[in-house]
């Protein structure tokens, strides 16, 4: 997490290298979306498939719309990711079989609203849920207020920041452990062995500190580096989650973009892992 940590503040401390004489320019490059009330917005997708030795099928998809203008700062999305592909099973007769099985599966969803003071400060309500099947929750959910400022924003960077209290909750995976008898000492086998059952462990609630960095530099004219460092974090469980993305515009709609995420949560249950890796390379579509 120190090595994501410091990759962060390097990765903010970028737009400020940004000349400030952008700024008379950025009128111009949002024309289009003065005319809708500063609505914006992005649709993202990727598909792998292979057949032959191997068989693996990945797919994910990404939606966001965002609205910025003199009063209102408000943002939306919409992700998916599921993938299948060769897993190795045993069956029921003691035999390991090769299966074409789910391997991710995961969506969330969330919204936020902010309502701006002055150019750069703003009060911000932001609500966001999500499900994996394969995660360390099954599912977690959060909604919050904080106050948000705008630090820099002009032609080619912006960065801004989002801080606040928020109430959480999260349904722990699926976990294994040992299976007791009557007498309440754990069961074993003809051959000694621990009987274990998989249970359900109860759901969660804490209240948490919701934190969210978000910078944008524009490389050149059509390749953009951008990240969102998103930071919950409770007694109980903190949860972070970085999305770096670098992307080059083929047209003025159109554009290529490679993205890698990390996700970490420090309470995980035995036999799961507290940190997820994706990498993506997807179609946009701004509109």
């Amino acid at each position: 997490m120190k090595k994501l940590l410091i990759a962060t503040l390097v990765l903010a401390a970028l737009p400020f290298t940004a000349s400030a004489q952008d700024a008379n320019a950025n009128a111009n490059a949002n024309s289009d979306a003065s005319q809708n009330g500063g609505w914006t917005g992005s649709g993202e997708f990727g598909f792998a498939s292979s057949r032959g030795n191997s068989r693996s099928e990945n797919a994910n998809a990404k939606l966001g719309l965002s609205q910025e203008n003199e009063v209102w700062k408000n943002n939306f999305f919409l992700n998916g990711l599921r993938s299948k592909g060769e897993v190795s099973v045993e069956d029921g007769a003691g035999n390991t079989v090769d299966k074409f099985s789910t391997t991710a599966n995961r969506y969330d969803t969330g919204a936020s609203v902010g309502y701006k003071f002055d150019p750069r400060s703003y009060v911000v309500t932001a609500a966001r849920y999500e499900h994996d099947d394969f995660g360390a929750n099954l599912w977690q959910g959060i909604i919050s207020v904080g106050y948000g400022y705008i630090a820099l924003k002009n032609e080619r960077a912006e960065l801004s920041f989002e801080i606040g209290p928020g109430f959480k909750r999260y349904q722990p995976a699926k976990s294994e452990r040992a299976l007791l008898g009557p007498d309440g000492t754990p069961v074993v086998d003809a051959d000694g062995n621990t009987v274990s059952e998989t249970y359900t462990p109860d759901a969660e609630s804490e209240v948490v500190g919701r934190g969210l960095v978000n910078a944008k530099y524009r490389l050149t004219d059509n390749t953009a580096l951008e990240d969102t460092l998103l930071m919950e974090a409770g007694s109980k469980n903190q949860y972070y989650q970085n999305d770096i993305g670098l992307s080059v515009s083929m047209t003025k709609k159109m554009a290529l973009k490679v993205g890698y995420q990390i996700r970490y949560n420090s309470d995980t249950q035995p036999g799961t892992q507290s940190t997820d890796k994706l990498t993506t390379t997807n179609l946009v579509y701004n509109f």
